[in-house]
């Protein structure tokens, strides 16, 4: 059974709930997954051992919040390259950091990504719970493959 952690930043708890639905989707699969709060992240070895990682940020005037940028950089020393990947994010207006989160796993940590980043104005919202496990799902499956 593969291990996924999830790592978020939250501002108003809205990115935090959509991680523990990541999660739950992430064990529907089969496979384990353990949440952290970013700043539970203080050295490269807190993140190491997993075999997928997602990573969560509210996005907050444009961009995602400090915590994940400085947990981002811990992470480039982790040796994450190669391990199945995913991002997420809440957001109000813009909801850029997702992506940005997203892209720097795949083109600077070297990471298998998921197709693509999950941005959600709120888990409560239009079908959100399902999209969010169902996120979950698409990393558990590409532990599977």
């Amino acid at each position: 059974m593969a291990k996924a952690l999830i790592i978020n930043a939250s501002r108003t708890g809205a990115t935090t709930k959509i991680g523990g639905l990541i999660a739950e989707g992430v064990r529907f699969s089969g496979h384990e997954a353990e949440m952290l709060d970013v700043s539970q992240v203080r050295k490269a070895e807190d993140i190491q051992g997993y075999d997928a990682y997602v990573f969560g940020s509210a996005t907050y005037h444009g961009e995602m919040l400090q915590q994940m940028k400085t947990m981002l950089f811990l992470a480039e020393k982790a040796g994450l390259a190669g391990k199945v990947g995913g991002a997420f994010g809440a957001f109000g207006w813009s909801g850029e950091a997702p992506e940005r989160i997203f892209n720097t796993m795949k083109h600077v940590l070297g990471m298998n990504m998921v197709g693509d980043c999950l941005r959600l104005k709120s888990a409560d919202l239009q079908g959100g719970v399902q999209m969010a496990q169902d996120y979950g799902r698409q990393v558990g499956k590409k532990l599977t493959a």
